[in-house]
């Protein structure tokens, strides 16, 4: 019971995290099936320890020292931004797409930490939503529902990946470079968005 509820809050918890997708369906657009299950491997990773972090208090951290807020809200958003740089420059250069290098493992696991724990959105939701569900849970629910929180992860990235990995084939080079491109975009927005937030959390 409380691992079908734990894997029902996971389910909600990361469907809604654009960057986190879109940094998926990326890679598994442009990069051999291998590398996009890699890469949804260390994402999962990174949700997983996040997902616990939120689970345990990390939020309410956060939330008490504005300073921790501030620092991720400067950094992440200056980082995503580059992330999206970096997707509009490909997709302008489409056929860079086909000859690329996949990205190094260290690559992978730098950016794959920037679009978890640096992503507000991700800690404030998680905090939000798993936070709450600590103080109701015994400590033998609460395991059971962390165990339905990491498979919702495992399930629903892994399943990403796989699932654009088998459409990349009938996708042509022309509308990979344009999906980066939107990719791009929406990642700067988000970007700017976070940005913005930093700037009216820090005016005194």
């Amino acid at each position: 019971m409380h691992f079908l509820q734990g894997l029902l809050m996971g389910l909600a918890y990361v469907a809604p995290i654009g960057v986190q997708n879109l940094y998926v369906i990326n890679t598994a657009l442009t990069q051999p099936r291998s590398r996009a299950l890699l890469t949804a491997l260390v994402v999962i990773f990174f949700d997983v320890t996040l997902a616990l972090a939120c689970f345990f208090g990390t939020g309410l951290l956060m939330r008490q020292h504005l300073w921790l807020q501030l620092g991720i809200l400067f950094f992440g958003s200056l980082l995503v931004i580059a992330i999206g740089i970096n997707l509009i420059r490909d997709g302008l250069h489409p056929q860079s797409l086909a000859s690329s290098m996949p990205p190094t493992t260290a690559g992978v696991v730098t950016t794959a930490c920037v679009v978890t724990w640096f992503n507000p959105q991700a800690i404030i939701d998680g905090s939000l939503m798993l936070g709450a569900f600590r103080a109701s849970l015994a400590p033998q629910q609460a395991s059971a529902f962390l165990l339905g929180v990491m498979a919702a992860s495992c399930l629903w990235f892994s399943s990403l990946a796989l699932l654009i990995s088998c459409l990349r084939r009938r996708i042509s080079i022309t509308i990979l470079g344009r999906i980066n491109v939107l990719c791009g975009i929406v990642i700067i927005l988000y970007g700017a968005k976070l940005f913005i937030d930093f700037a009216r959390m820090a005016r005194p």
